[in-house]
């Protein structure tokens, strides 16, 4: 086998992982370029005419293929870049066209087809190729002057709010799309190409100053997070692992990727109980990984990933660490803590009451009890404190051992 043979990666494995979430970071980019460049006045279409495509006026103006984690050499991108170079519907002669890849090759020239079309590898800044690690800080650092340039006051907290939720519409959109494509046929596919994201659209989503409540941004932030700390998983793990494990770690990544946002609204408070609703930790976020893919049972694919047992009660994985038997006393009192001043969190509890610990020396039982308030907006000053129920929490903290032994 020859080097350039061996460069490749496994097909449509780690590329596929990584290809659809790239494509939407890539587009954000490259949009967010062309606005602050003074460009206010583009459409943005997704998955349509080319991965992503720039229209103005109805016309199209460039063509974008992107490529994630494909291989070392140009040939390994041969089909793609003679695909990138085709006279098709809206790509005629002349059009500029794009080519985006996630890592450096041996030649990165423009591409000239037979048929005279040129393909150019997209520059970032010196280099004409963006690791999926990079592409992030690049996009913020164009943010950061267009918050200059119109001199809107912003803080790094602003800064990661606003990349971090308009980076998931754009990508969710962009998923939703293909989805909807392969699922559904022509009509998807015309609606793909008819619907497209306003220059202006995008410029708002970066500079209002106060538009999304706080646990909404974390729970946006977490599944970013977690996405791609799973894609990084399956790139380190995929050599050793059997078809079976590879099927399932894809079909929790999917869920995740394809999840919404108040689900993991819901996951910041299941993944960390004991601790008050805030940015999970990348420490947390590993260890709820680890117990996913280590649990010897079949996880139900809805929402989140989530277990059930012969009499339909709810198991929850979750990032717990409790390696010490000391820890369970700590854990208990914090528990209690967080679900009196938490009735979300109380109501999770109520429905996930066995929590699956990432690691612990032995499992235990939290008893407690917690007053749960109704939507009392319409009732009655004197009349609220009659609206208290006051209901007892009993909750399971099971080893992944026991919670197995339970589940089978």
């Amino acid at each position: 086998m020859s080097d350039e043979e061996a460069s490749n990666y496994p097909h449509s494995a780690i590329s596929t992982w990584s290809g659809f979430v790239y494509q939407g970071k890539v587009a954000l980019y490259h949009s967010l370029k062309l606005i602050n460049t003074g460009d206010n006045d583009f459409e943005l279409q997704l998955d349509s005419t080319d991965d992503f495509a720039i229209y103005k006026d109805k016309k199209l103006v460039s063509a974008h293929q992107v490529k994630a984690k494909i291989g070392d050499y140009r040939s390994n991108y041969k089909d793609a870049l003679t695909k990138s170079a085709s006279l098709e519907l809206d790509r005629i002669a002349g059009i500029k066209r794009y080519f985006h890849i996630s890592q450096p090759i041996n030649d990165h020239s423009d591409y000239v087809d037979s048929n005279n079309e040129r393909v150019e590898f997209y520059a970032y800044g010196n280099f004409r190729h963006c690791e999926l690690d990079k592409i992030e800080e690049l996009t913020k650092q164009v943010m950061r002057e267009i918050y200059g340039n119109q001199n809107i006051l912003f803080d790094d907290d602003l800064l990661d709010a606003n990349y971090c939720l308009l980076s998931d519409r754009i990508s969710s959109q962009a998923l939703m799309i293909h989805a909807r494509i392969q699922n559904e046929g022509d009509t998807q596919r015309r609606a793909a190409y008819e619907h497209r994201v306003t220059a202006a659209c995008i410029l708002s989503g970066i500079t209002d100053t106060n538009p999304y409540e706080r646990k909404d941004y974390y729970g946006i932030e977490l599944k970013a997070r977690l996405h791609s700390h799973l894609e990084e998983r399956l790139a380190e793990s995929l050599p050793g692992m059997s078809d079976a494990a590879y099927d399932r770690a894809r079909r929790i990544y999917d869920l995740i990727r394809l999840s919404e946002g108040g689900d993991f609204k819901i996951l910041c408070q299941l993944m960390k109980p004991s601790e008050k609703f805030s940015r999970i930790q990348n420490f947390d976020i590993r260890n709820y990984s680890d117990l996913l893919h280590r649990i010897d049972a079949e996880p139900v694919f809805k929402r989140l990933p989530h277990y059930l047992d012969r009499d339909n009660k709810f198991y929850a994985p979750t990032a717990l660490y409790l390696p010490e038997p000391t820890d369970r006393k700590y854990c208990t009192s914090d528990i209690v803590a967080q679900v009196k001043d938490n009735d979300d969190l109380g109501r999770l509890l109520f429905e996930f009451n066995n929590l699956i610990a990432a690691k612990a020396s032995e499992s235990f039982t939290v008893d407690t009890k917690y007053t749960n308030c109704f939507d009392d907006s319409s009732i009655d000053d004197h009349d609220r404190i009659d609206s208290n129920i006051t209901r007892s929490l009993c909750i399971s903290i099971l080893t992944k051992d026991d919670a197995e032994a339970r589940l089978k």
